[in-house]
């Protein structure tokens, strides 16, 4: 039977069946965020020239659901994208990943917000104790936001903006070329960066169109003096394209998969191994 075939008042099983499946994923969200069960995941973003070293980490926020299992971003955030646990859980990657910087002063560390958390008093709070702390961590964090994010309040996203500029605080714009950013907009944002969406970084060495995208998107960001950032990277074939039409950083399974594990200090243990 399909869906308009129901019988009126009856159920959609579908439909019902995402509804609970979206009810549980809240209620496991709340309550990691409850107990404080959350963590960051780190996954390296690598300079694209040499000496190929590692430019920045980025952090991507990680719950633990009631048995422990450690359960990915992917997994739980367009549940709670627009709900107040969604605006908690980016206070507490915000603070996990200040607090990664406070303990490392070596690193350079990315943290993913939505515009929803600049006018959200408590995530505000949390960067503002930071900054006060340390007048130099601003310096070594990169704030990422979705396009779809900063196009839902551009003004709101420049003004906050401006004003992180006095801390030194980089700006990237994640998932470039996914969404419908105005040019007009992207003229008046303070973007250090622009990560090109990886839906036309994976298999591009054999997709023209995708070549020809990633070739504008990466002539758009260079006429703003932006650096460029390839995501999904995950072949050399892959990284030596990218290379070669003049991206600046590459981030992908190539070089690692994201890890609770901070990989700066495996690193630092390998260079005291030799």
């Amino acid at each position: 039977m399909t869906r308009a075939n129901l019988p009126e008042g009856a159920e959609d099983p579908i439909s019902s069946a995402v509804v609970a499946r979206d009810v549980s994923t809240l209620d496991m969200v709340a309550e990691a965020v409850k107990h404080n069960h959350t963590m960051l995941a780190f996954q390296p973003v690598m300079q694209a020239l040499p000496p190929h070293e590692t430019a920045f980490y980025e952090g991507y926020m990680r719950v633990l659901d009631a048995t422990g299992r450690v359960i990915p971003a992917r997994d739980f955030m367009h549940v709670v994208y627009d709900k107040e646990i969604g605006r908690e859980l980016d206070c507490l990657a915000l603070q996990h990943g200040l607090r990664a910087l406070s303990n490392s002063p070596q690193i350079r560390l990315s943290i993913n917000m939505s515009a929803r958390s600049i006018g959200y008093r408590r995530w505000t709070k949390v960067l503002e104790n930071f900054l006060k702390k340390d007048k130099n961590i601003g310096e070594r964090l990169v704030l990422e936001i979705t396009e779809a994010s900063a196009m839902d309040a551009p003004e709101l996203v420049i003004d906050f903006m401006d004003r992180m500029q006095k801390y030194g605080i980089a700006f990237a714009l994640d998932n470039f070329g996914a969404g419908t950013t105005a040019i007009g907009h992207f003229r008046e944002f303070f973007f250090d960066a622009v990560k090109v969406d990886g839906q036309f970084i994976r298999g591009i060495c054999s997709n023209l169109d995708n070549q020809a995208v990633t070739r504008a998107l990466v002539g758009i960001a260079k006429q703003f003096d932006m650096l460029v950032v390839a995501e999904s990277v995950e072949t050399q074939a892959e990284a030596e394209f990218l290379v070669s039409i003049g991206v600046d950083c590459l981030q992908g399974f190539l070089y690692g998969a994201p890890t609770v594990s901070p990989p700066w200090l495996e690193e630092m243990k390998e260079r005291n191994r030799a």
